[in-house]
């Protein structure tokens, strides 16, 4: 005895395949490139930080050390970069630099790198001096 499907089933199953490949097909492709390529799209998309107003000025911990944690940290500008993407980025470069740390065995100093913060200092957002010596890259 053959069974045959419903229509509306056979249809459900289809647009949920449909909906699963247009959400594979538009999701970034920023896994695919080295931590290398990513640091200079994040630099691009922090540009020069210009800003007119501290409120505008923010730092972004960037980086995967080995034993955890940021690598250090970048100033950026509300007033030019765009939030999200940069975020998005952040976290591609951070997963990039924790897969090539695990794939080279890598070890790091394990110390934690506080946030320094960023203010508004000639039109241009900077990381503010830090007492425990963070780094920026």
């Amino acid at each position: 005895m053959r069974t045959t499907q419903h229509p509306l089933r056979r249809l459900a199953g289809l647009a949920l395949l449909a909906l699963a490949t247009a959400a594979c097909n538009s999701a970034p492709k920023l896994a695919a490139k080295d931590s290398a390529a990513l640091m200079q799209d994040i630099k691009a998309e922090i540009g020069d930080a210009a800003c007119d107003a501290a409120q505008q000025c923010r730092s972004i911990a960037v980086g995967h050390k080995a034993c955890g944690g940021p690598e250090g940290y970048l100033a950026w500008s509300s007033k030019r970069s765009d939030e999200a993407r940069l975020k998005d980025l952040v976290a591609a470069h951070a997963a990039a630099r924790s897969e090539e740390n695990r794939r080279s065995g890598m070890m790091s100093d394990c110390r934690l790198i506080t946030d320094p913060g960023a203010s508004c200092r000639a039109g241009r957002c900077s990381l503010l001096p830090q007492g425990a010596g963070g780094s920026a890259l």
